[in-house]
């Protein structure tokens, strides 16, 4: 992650470090390593110019995993859940199934509507997950088996609608609920 730029200093203060370590998912094990790099790297910030990567907070604080993420989360799968009902096969096609919608969490979200999930029935050996990118939540795209996999994709992209500024991460303010 420390190829990422950093436009000034992360914005880390209202971060839950503690749970950034301590989490636990069904299969016992915690975040991602790619991902809590670049929580640590980055904080709370502007991913490529688009892209918020929401990272554990504090209690009283906004745009957190906890928050925002699970409610990103939910509205995901009544959306998959609609879209199966109504036989829309071209949701998961070509790169998943039916099957795969439900195991993935939301972890980041466009400016664009554009939803990045983590398959957390699908740990690799080294305790990452990989990356889905769902493009209005109309769409299913494997962009890699790691966070650190799918960024390089994800800066190709995101450089498709936006220039080059400088800088990978813009840190943004954090707010009290």
């Amino acid at each position: 992650m420390k190829q990422l730029t950093v436009n000034g200093r992360p914005t880390l203060e209202h971060v839950d470090l503690e749970l950034l370590d301590s989490y636990r998912f069904q299969d016992g094990a915690g975040f991602p390593k790619s991902y809590r790099a670049f929580i640590r790297h980055a904080g709370w910030a502007r991913l490529f110019g688009l892209w918020l990567i929401y990272p554990p907070v504090l209690p009283g604080f906004a745009d957190g995993l906890q928050g925002r993420g699970k409610n990103l989360t939910a509205h995901f799968h009544a959306v998959y859940r609609e879209g199966q009902q109504e036989e829309f096969d071209w949701m998961v096609e070509p790169d998943a199934a039916w099957s795969r919608p439900m195991s993935l969490r939301v972890f980041g979200w466009s400016e664009n509507g554009d939803a990045l999930l983590w398959d957390t029935a699908s740990r690799t050996p080294d305790g990452e997950f990989a990356v889905w990118e769902s493009c209005s939540l109309n769409s299913l795209h494997l962009l890699g088996g790691s966070l650190s996999e799918a960024l390089p994709l994800i800066r190709a992209r995101a450089r498709t609608l936006f220039d080059a500024q400088g800088y990978d991460i813009e840190p943004l303010p954090s707010f009290r609920l």
